[in-house]
C-alpha cells in the first residue's frame, strides 16, 4: 500500500506532519492508499480516534482524499506538491514561454514612486493604531471602480489577489464546502481551494468567460461560492462580455447565497471594459491587483466588498499581519496617480503579440484563444506529446495540467517574451507539434 514508507508519530498532529513531510519529499507519491485508520492505530499503538483526527487534518489540509469504502489516498495533486511545480526544463537556448510574466521592458520604474513614498513617511511614520488603507490609494481606487460599476462598499488591502482570495474563502465557508471555479483556471487558486479544505466544482470556459448554464449546474449542486475572472483569464485569455455578464447575474440572482469574489489582476494590462458581476449576491469580493501592470513584486491588491465581507476580512487580517505596509500602498498610489505606464499602449503592446500568434496559428489550422491579457490557450490532442515536441524545437510551453481539473487537454503560451519575428517560427513549431505522431509500419 505505501511501499516501505512507514508513518510514524504518536499524536493526531505528529501523524499528519508525517505524512505531509513524506508527501513533500516524495517517499509517497499521488494517489497512493493509506492505511485503515484502525489498522494504522493498531500498528502506532493509538487510540482509532487519534488516527481519524489526522486523516481530518490531512484532507483539511488538501493533502489526502477519501473516497468512501476505497478509502484515503494522496491526492493526485497534493497542496504540498504545488501546479507550479508541473513545468518543463528549457533547453539551452530555447524560449521559456511559460511563466505567465508580464513583459520588464512595460513595467514602469519604480524609484520615483518609492521616493515619493518614503519622503511622506519620513514626515508622517505609520504607528500603530494608524487606519490600515492609505488615503490616497483608497481615493484613486474607489474612483475607477465607481467609474467601472463596481458598488460603493467599504475597501481592503490585501497582499497580491490570492491573498484576497483566501482571506474571503475564509470569512465565510467552511472545510468540506464547494467553490465553483473556471475550468481551465489559474493555477494557485485550483491548488489553494484543497489547501483550505475546500471542493472545486469545475465551471467550463469559452473565450466570453464562464458558461451560465454550467454555473447553474454548479450552485443548484451545491457549491456555495463562485470565483471569476473578469478580464485577461489566465490560461485562456478569456474576458466576460456584457452579454455573458447579464446571463451569469441571472443565475446569480436565482442563488443570492453564493459567495461571490471576482478577480480583476487584467486592471492596466487590457484594453477591453470591464462588465462586473458585484452586487449580485449578498456577499460578494472585487479583487483588484496591481502586479500585472506594475510588477509582480508589489504584492499588493485592493478589495472592494459588501460591508460583513470586508469587515471580516480587515478584523482578522488585524490578527495576523495587522496591515500592509502603508510605504507599499503610498508607492502604489503613486503610480496610479501620475500616469507611470501608457495603459492603451500596454493593452496595445499585449494584444498585437496575441493577436499575431493566433493569427498565424489559424493560418496553420490551429484553433487558439486570447482575447485579452498576455496568454495564448490552445487546446492539443495529446499534451505530454505537444509540449515534448515544442521544447526539442526550442519552445517550453506551460503543460495545461497545471491549470484544469476536467477540462480537455492544452497548452498555455506566454506571450510576453515573444518578439515579432519569432510569431512564425512559434507558429510552425506549435502546428507541428499538435498534430499527431506519423503512423509507423513494420515490414
Amino acid at each position: 500500500m505505501l511501499g516501505e514508507y512507514r508513518i510514524s508519530g504518536r499524536g493526531a498532529a505528529e501523524i499528519a506532519a508525517d505524512v505531509e513531510r513524506a508527501v513533500g519529499t516524495g517517499e509517497l507519491r499521488p494517489g497512493q492508499h493509506l492505511p485503515p485508520m484502525r489498522e494504522l492505530a493498531a500498528r502506532l499503538g493509538v487510540n482509532p480516534n487519534t488516527v481519524a483526527a489526522a486523516y481530518r487534518s490531512l484532507r483539511e489540509r488538501g493533502v489526502i482524499e477519501t473516497a468512501g469504502r476505497r478509502g484515503s489516498r494522496i491526492r493526485p495533486r497534493p497542496a504540498t506538491t504545488g501546479r507550479e511545480q508541473l513545468r518543463v526544463e528549457v533547453p539551452a537556448g530555447g524560449r521559456d514561454l511559460s511563466t505567465g510574466n508580464p513583459d520588464p521592458a512595460l513595467l514602469p520604474g519604480l524609484a520615483p514612486a518609492l521616493t515619493a513614498a518614503a519622503e511622506v513617511a519620513g514626515r508622517r511614520p505609520v504607528l500603530y493604531g494608524d487606519d490600515p488603507v492609505d488615503a490616497d490609494l483608497a481615493r484613486v481606487a474607489r474612483a475607477e471602480l465607481d467609474a467601472d460599476g463596481v458598488p460603493a462598499d467599504p475597501l481592503a488591502v490585501t497582499s497580491g489577489s490570492l491573498d484576497a482570495v483566501e482571506r474571503v474563502l475564509t470569512a465565510h465557508l467552511r472545510p468540506g464546502d464547494t467553490v465553483a471555479v473556471e475550468d481551465p483556471g489559474w493555477g494557485g487558486l485550483l491548488d489553494l481551494i484543497p489547501a483550505l479544505g475546500l471542493h472545486a466544482a469545475p465551471v467550463g470556459v469559452d473565450d466570453d468567460g464562464p458558461l451560465d448554464g454550467e454555473l447553474r449546474h454548479a450552485l443548484e449542486s451545491g457549491a456555495r461560492a463562485l470565483i471569476v475572472t473578469d478580464r485577461a483569464q489566465n490560461p485562456t485569455g478569456a474576458s466576460v462580455t456584457a452579454t455573458r455578464a447579464r446571463a451569469l447575474r441571472a443565475v446569480l440572482r436565482d442563488h443570492p447565497g453564493t459567495l461571490l469574489i471576482e478577480d480583476d489582476h487584467g486592471h492596466g494590462i487590457v484594453d477591453l471594459p470591464l462588465h462586473p458581476l458585484a452586487g449580485a449576491t449578498r456577499h460578494w469580493a472585487f479583487v483588484r491587483s496591481a502586479a500585472k501592470a506594475y510588477g509582480p513584486d508589489l504584492r499588493l491588491a485592493v478589495l472592494a466588498g459588501d460591508p460583513l465581507t470586508v469587515d471580516r476580512v480587515r478584523g482578522r487580517q488585524r490578527l495576523g499581519p495587522g496591515w500592509v505596509s502603508l510605504l507599499l500602498q503610498r508607492t502604489v498610489a503613486h503610480l496610479w496617480t501620475h500616469g507611470a505606464i501608457d495603459r492603451a499602449a500596454v493593452a496595445r503592446a499585449y494584444g498585437a503579440r496575441r493577436d499575431a500568434l493566433v493569427g498565424a496559428l489559424a493560418e496553420r489550422g490551429v484553433a487558439a484563444h486570447g482575447r485579452s491579457g498576455m496568454n495564448v490557450w490552445v487546446p492539443v490532442p495529446d499534451e505530454t506529446g505537444a509540449v515534448t515536441r515544442l521544447v526539442q524545437a526550442g519552445w517550453a510551453p506551460a503543460p495545461g495540467a497545471r491549470f484544469r481539473l476536467a477540462s480537455p487537454p492544452g497548452i498555455r503560451i506566454t506571450v510576453s517574451p515573444l518578439t515579432e519575428e519569432e510569431v512564425i517560427p512559434l507558429a510552425d513549431a506549435v502546428a507541428a507539434a499538435v498534430r499527431p505522431s506519423p503512423a509507423r509500419t513494420y515490414g
